[in-house]
């Protein structure tokens, strides 16, 4: 071969095994024109370490990073494996990586066994679902959640929707509208479930009557409702007690910047001499019990240690 063909050859070769996290295949190998002979030289001189699975090797030495374990996986699969369940979702950053099978899902028509592969035939369309992560195809991370939720339990579950809208992945109203799409799938009933408490949001009616009728049981009288305070309109607002409790429609904010602003908005309650408290409208509505304990003790301290209630929290009734 002339030499110019064989550094082109090399360096398409290398190329390609870089974007494959060092993993290649002997099909790939003979594609781009190396024979049998030429894959045994590099064999021989440790340019090419034969992997877990026949056909598939390690470029440039004999061991592969989990990327290239995950890609190894795939490749020895054929070209339509995609990585999905516990092992999409460690791809994703959602779960913590376990060393043990990879998880691979498969067109139905596409039957494939290899040792330490858990193999998924699917009848959903994978391309559909499946995007690249780190050059690596992967269920996408609505399709990777409902996977995991039917088979691991419910803390494990909700630790990943949390650490999937903290990583701004998928927020959890995204995630519920994507449910839509899949129709009776295993799992789907179950993150539906838990999604629904975590974004549950009551009408401004049903969050008042609500939350009055727990501030009753908890000692406290009525609040005023809408008004703003230091430049922002609050939910409820005690006067005699400087207490001010805010309902917000998810567990936590998503963004930065949504949490910069509720940062804000509490420090400069906090720095009128208000006292701010946060609920989720799920806590108000599944939690009533936690609310009132939390309402009744602030309360209480706040009545044990009354001094002069701030005489000018900026107030503005015209603006409700």
């Amino acid at each position: 071969m002339d030499p110019r063909s064989l550094q082109s050859l090399e360096a398409a070769g290398w190329e390609l095994a870089r974007r494959q996290h060092w993993a290649i295949t002997r099909a790939q190998l003979i594609a781009l024109g190396l024979g049998a002979e030429a894959i045994r030289h590099r064999l021989a001189h440790g340019r090419l370490h034969p992997w877990r699975w026949r056909g598939v090797y390690a470029v440039g030495r004999p061991d592969l990073s989990q990327h290239g374990r995950w890609m190894a996986a795939l490749l020895a699969c054929g070209p339509e494996a995609v990585l999905s369940h516990e092992s999409a979702a460690a791809l994703w950053g959602v779960i913590p990586y376990c060393p043990g099978l990879i998880d691979v899902s498969l067109p139905l028509h596409v039957a494939r066994r290899r040792p330490g592969i858990r193999a998924h035939r699917r009848v959903m369309a994978l391309a559909e679902h499946s995007v690249l992560r780190d050059r690596i195809p992967v269920m996408g991370i609505a399709c990777t959640l409902v996977d995991l939720s039917a088979r691991v339990r419910r803390p494990t579950l909700e630790r990943a929707v949390n650490e999937a809208d903290r990583l701004d992945l998928i927020d959890p109203e995204a995630l519920r509208d994507a449910l839509d799409g899949f129709g009776p799938v295993p799992g789907v009933r179950a993150l539906r479930e838990l999604l629904d408490r975590r974004t549950f949001r009551l009408t401004d009616s049903e969050l008042e009557r609500l939350l009055l009728r727990i501030a009753r049981r908890a000692g406290l009288g009525l609040p005023e409702t809408g008004v703003w305070l230091n430049g922002f309109k609050v939910d409820f607002y005690w006067p005699d007690l400087g207490l001010v409790v805010e309902t917000d429609g998810l567990r936590y904010h998503r963004t930065a910047a949504q949490q910069e602003r509720d940062r804000v908005r509490d420090q400069a309650h906090t720095a009128a001499g208000l006292t701010p408290l946060r609920f989720t409208h799920a806590q108000v509505r599944f939690e009533p019990a936690h609310v009132e304990t939390t309402l009744g003790a602030v309360a209480h301290r706040l009545k044990s240690s009354r001094g002069p209630r701030p005489t000018n929290p900026s107030i503005d009734r015209l603006a409700a």
